[in-house]
């Protein structure tokens, strides 16, 4: 597994990078040693974040963010959450993913008080929702958003003619998502 750490307003330390390669390779068993982990710190106010990304092969990406007053406990929070979601989602990438290109199944433990064989909740669309798109750019898209009250709003953006997504982000600004068609 490579591991790539890097820092925003943050200066990441000899100490903080140990720590982070020494929990970031007790997950090395679980994945193949092309897989590559993308750990960013970063301070927004007086809160540390810690994000762990984890894009798989086959198009899967295991993601978790923690955010603390402590960058230590972030970084130790944000690990016992990866390894929580690695292990609650095991059963549903094995049915999606079953080329393993990328993770070994085999190695994960199940969580606490499941059994070996347990299946994981089963997913479920409960709600389906069509709506007209109509071109717009960005900007009034997040307009629309805004006024709607939504914190997502899918629209057909007027300069590609492809859809596209804009969103709030925790820290008061706002993401827009592109598809890219491998």
């Amino acid at each position: 597994m490579k591991i790539e750490i890097s820092g925003k307003n943050v200066n990441v330390s000899d100490a903080m990078r140990n720590r982070i390669e020494g929990k970031m390779n007790k997950f090395e068993r679980y994945f193949n040693s092309e897989v590559e982990a993308l750990v960013n710190l970063s301070q927004v106010k007086n809160s540390q974040i810690v994000e762990i990304t984890i894009p798989l092969k086959n198009g899967a990406i295991i993601r978790v963010e923690e955010t603390n007053f402590d960058m230590i406990s972030s970084i130790d929070k944000a690990f016992e959450k990866l390894s929580r979601q690695i292990r609650r989602h095991k059963t549903a990438l094995k049915k999606r993913y079953q080329t393993h290109e990328s993770i070994r199944f085999e190695e994960i433990e199940p969580l606490e008080g499941e059994e070996a064989g347990s299946a994981d909740e089963e997913i479920r669309i409960v709600r389906t929702k069509a709506f007209p798109i109509k071109p717009m750019d960005p900007e009034e898209a997040i307009m629309q958003m805004n006024l709607l009250g939504h914190n997502f709003f899918v629209f057909l953006n007027a300069e590609t003619e492809e859809v596209n997504v804009v969103y709030g982000r925790k820290n008061g600004g706002y993401g827009l998502i592109e598809p890219v068609i491998d």
